[in-house]
């Protein structure tokens, strides 16, 4: 399969600029190593490999990130050495302990700067190698200042050729997502009130998701570029969070309107729905409303259309409009806010409106899985021990290399769910570069004499790499095969290679990747299933957190992480029909949990004594177990259902008793949303029990 896609690839333009950038860059990296007679000059092209993206911004941000991980990593390497150079198993459990700590804490950090804390592990454990094996020639601190000063070449080689040399701005990409997305939510908003009742709405939601938390890791890289918004990360990225204020909004709109068409709503109102879309959408495209004053702003038939809705709708149903009127008002204002912010992003404007609350905090509020990250840790940790002991115990000469490979193969893809098959890939891709490198050693270079000969030889494999690289499905061959390639050929400006070093380096390359794709198999990987469940898990968690968290900042920001959650869980490619429903039903949970903070506060404005308050807490503790039963994957949570029925039951009675008409109605339609996109309770179920029907909603 991955062979039938190598032989039908067909690089584009773009592709091959790119690829030609990239072979610049490296053989003026190259260069500069050879002229300052560096000891490890293929340091230097490497880092332009492994570094190389199509994006001038995302390029630089690595450049920053990797240099100050190199830095991090020579200091570790320098602190440790002399103390521990003497007692070698000692030294390799401290080395394989800090190397899985720094991947540890790269993998709590979705952010650029997670590379930073990586490279530090891994760099620490290439200089410490490479200083024991060519102790007889150089000394600790020759080896980890000539490892930062050949890094630095690359990066600077990288980051000087892509930006001056046809750069592609990430900013432009961004701002057409950016455009899709708010466009994405209007449109999906019109498309709610069609009669239509098969389109799927849920996956368009979770695919917004998806797409927030994609943008708001590529802003990151904006304050490293000079095109369009530049240094707009942190206002970009407070957007976004507004933006999941608006998804939350949607959601529970399209949950509203799923009880409407249960109840044939819809299909009868299908003209006063329309009307009421077309104002709002139309209200919504005013270019003079985005300005900061009008952001509570509404249509001006606003009050009508849902009079209008509410005249011939029976007793139920007015609940429904109620919530349903509640939801559109809040999307009206969301949009205004984001669109108000998007228009300052802009302009160049960093200022939050003073009538905006912003939800950016000192510490990012997204989704962090210490689980996984731990579980990386460890295999890193397991990787490095054994492969620095197999080189201790065999004395063999060529171990550094295969203790560099597994150090580094055990850090870089452990982000993802299962590393597994790229590993193979890996294992398979250094087969075919220790080909290469076995054609180019004893084939090409002994013709070669000069510099320009020696860069005319290697593009075409520089472009036949990296141009896969572009392509998302070939990238991990790419990258193996141009990185493994030149880490093979070991070019310096005297060059020389027998046989037996090239056998031993290149089965040594295979064993540290073949060690590390076996412990990984054991101790990391896990399915896009399994990964899901325990990401699930955290969601009922977080539900749980949010059933006695008040309204206001902290439940915004709490919000924003559940829903950046979802956005991961979307990504992942599930297989179990179960699962995916789950993940389904957790964006409309996360929606719904609003309704837990106006339930709270209905509650405070009752005595404590009160039977109504007493109630409320009753329906909390049933919710809190729900959830812990649902966060242990427990299957025993009939009885808990039908407890909750039973109190949201007993809820509606008491709500009819209310006399104050305002509450008493918030009251119904908190009562609903729980019942109907929290315990995911049909319309038909809640007929059929009588539950949360035959109140007034409005006296």
């Amino acid at each position: 399969m991955l062979l039938k896609q190598i032989l039908a690839f067909r690089p584009s333009r773009l592709d091959l600029i790119f690829a030609l950038k990239t072979f610049i860059a490296g053989m003026l990296a190259l260069f500069v190593s050879f002229e300052l007679d560096l000891i490890n000059p293929m340091w230097s092209i490497g880092t332009v490999l492994i570094i190389a993206n199509p994006y001038s911004g995302m390029v630089s941000s690595k450049c920053v990130y990797r240099v100050v991980g190199t830095i991090g990593g020579a200091v570790i390497a320098l602190t440790l050495t002399p103390h521990l150079i003497n007692t070698p198993w000692i030294f390799t459990v401290v080395l394989s302990l800090w190397v899985g700590f720094a991947l540890y804490v790269s993998l709590l950090d979705r952010t650029p700067r997670s590379y930073a804390f990586m490279l530090a592990g891994y760099s620490t454990a290439m200089i410490v190698f490479n200083a024991i094996t060519y102790i007889d020639q150089y000394n600790i601190f020759d080896i980890a200042l000539a490892r930062v000063i050949e890094i630095s070449i690359g990066v600077i080689s990288s980051a000087v050729v892509s930006a001056t040399i046809l750069p592609m701005h990430i900013g432009s990409a961004i701002k057409q997502r950016v455009i899709k997305t708010l466009k994405d939510t209007e449109n999906l908003f019109a498309n709610l009130f069609t009669t239509d009742s098969q389109q799927n709405n849920t996956q368009l939601l979770a695919a917004i998701t998806r797409d927030t938390t994609d943008i708001h890791a590529l802003a990151v890289h904006l304050s490293y570029e000079k095109g369009e918004l530049h240094g707009m990360t942190k206002p970009l990225q407070e957007m976004l969070h507004q933006i999941s204020m608006v998804v939350a909004n949607l959601v529970a709109l399209s949950e509203r309107i799923k009880q409407l068409q249960e109840l044939q709503f819809i299909e009868t109102h299908a003209e006063k729905l329309q009307q009421l879309s077309a104002h709002v959408v139309q209200f919504l495209e005013q270019k003079d409303l985005i300005v900061d004053e009008n952001i509570l702003q509404l249509p001006a038939e606003f009050e009508s259309d849902f009079t209008s809705l509410m005249e011939s709708a029976s007793t139920h149903q007015q609940v429904l409009v109620a919530a349903m009127k509640m939801d559109v008002r809040h999307f009206i204002s969301n949009v205004l806010a984001v669109k108000v912010l998007w228009q300052r992003i802009q302009q160049g404007n960093k200022e939050i409106p003073d009538n905006i609350t912003p939800m950016t905090t000192k510490y990012p509020s997204l989704h962090r899985d210490h689980g996984v990250a731990i579980r990386g840790g460890i295999s890193a940790v397991l990787i490095t021990f054994i492969v620095t002991g197999v080189w201790i115990v065999s004395g063999w000469k060529a171990g550094f290399m295969m203790a560099q490979m597994g150090a580094v193969t055990a850090c870089i893809l452990t982000a993802l769910d299962n590393p597994v098959p790229v590993l193979r890939i890996f294992i398979w891709g250094s087969i075919a570069s220790a080909v290469l490198v076995f054609v180019y050693a004893f084939g090409i270079f002994p013709h070669v004499t000069t510099f320009w000969e020696l860069g005319l030889v290697l593009l075409p494999m520089f472009l036949f790499a990296v141009s896969m690289m572009a392509n998302q499905m070939l990238m991990p061959v790419g990258m193996v095969l141009g990185i493994n390639t030149m880490m093979g050929l070991n070019l310096h400006n005297a060059y020389s290679m027998d046989a037996v070093s090239y056998l031993d380096s290149s089965f040594a390359m295979i064993l540290g990747v073949l060690v590390s794709l076996i412990v990984i198999d054991v101790v990391r990987a896990m399915s896009p299933d399994t990964s899901a469940s325990r990401i699930l898990a955290l969601h009922y968690r977080a539900m749980r957190q949010a059933i006695y968290l008040p309204y206001g900042l902290d439940f915004k920001v709490h919000l924003r992480s559940m829903l950046d959650r979802i956005g991961i869980l979307n990504s992942k490619m599930v297989q179990s029909n179960e699962i995916k429903t789950s993940i389904q039903q957790a964006l409309i949970e996360s929606s719904s949990i609003v309704d837990l903070s106006r339930l709270q506060e209905l509650a405070n404005q009752f005595p404590q004594t009160s039977e109504l308050t007493q109630h409320i807490g009753d329906l909390q503790q049933n919710l809190d177990e729900l959830f812990r039963a649902k966060e242990n994957d427990r299957n025993d949570t009939t009885a808990l259902v039908e407890k909750i029925y039973r109190a949201l039951f007993e809820l509606k009675q008491l709500a009819s008793n209310v006399e104050d008409m305002t509450m008493r109605q918030r009251l119904l339609i908190s009562l609903n949303n729980i019942a109907y996109s929290m315990c995911h309770v049909s319309s038909d179920q809640m007929s059929e029990n009588s539950t949360l029907r035959g109140a007034p909603a409005n006296g």
